[in-house]
């Protein structure tokens, strides 16, 4: 697993990056209470920022760490991410992603 400066997390199966947040990410912003997810078959740039997270303390814009298609989100994020941000509370995957950030 790979981990950004801004606290999201990035796993690599083949040419496929999930994506989530970090545990110290979740604990910083406090109980997450909505999500806008992006959408399947959406192109994204590193950095763009693709989805809403709003939480009991903030409302957070958290963008993609690497580009690419996006070809699966969570539909049950909500559900996961506040007891498990780094497994179940994935966020979404992508394909023809370039990875650039630094593993941790």
């Amino acid at each position: 697993m790979i981990y950004t400066d801004s606290h999201e997390w990035i796993k690599t199966e083949g040419q496929i990056a999930t994506v989530g947040i970090t545990e110290k990410a979740r604990e910083e912003i406090g109980e997450v209470v909505y999500l806008q997810l992006p959408k399947v078959g959406d192109n994204v740039r590193k950095g763009d920022e693709i989805i809403v997270l709003e939480s009991t303390k903030a409302a957070v814009d958290i963008c993609t760490p690497v580009s690419g298609k996006i070809t699966e989100v969570n539909s049950n994020a909500l559900e996961h991410i506040n007891t498990s941000p780094e497994a179940e509370g994935w966020l979404f995957k992508l394909s023809q992603h370039e990875l650039q950030e630094k593993s941790q």
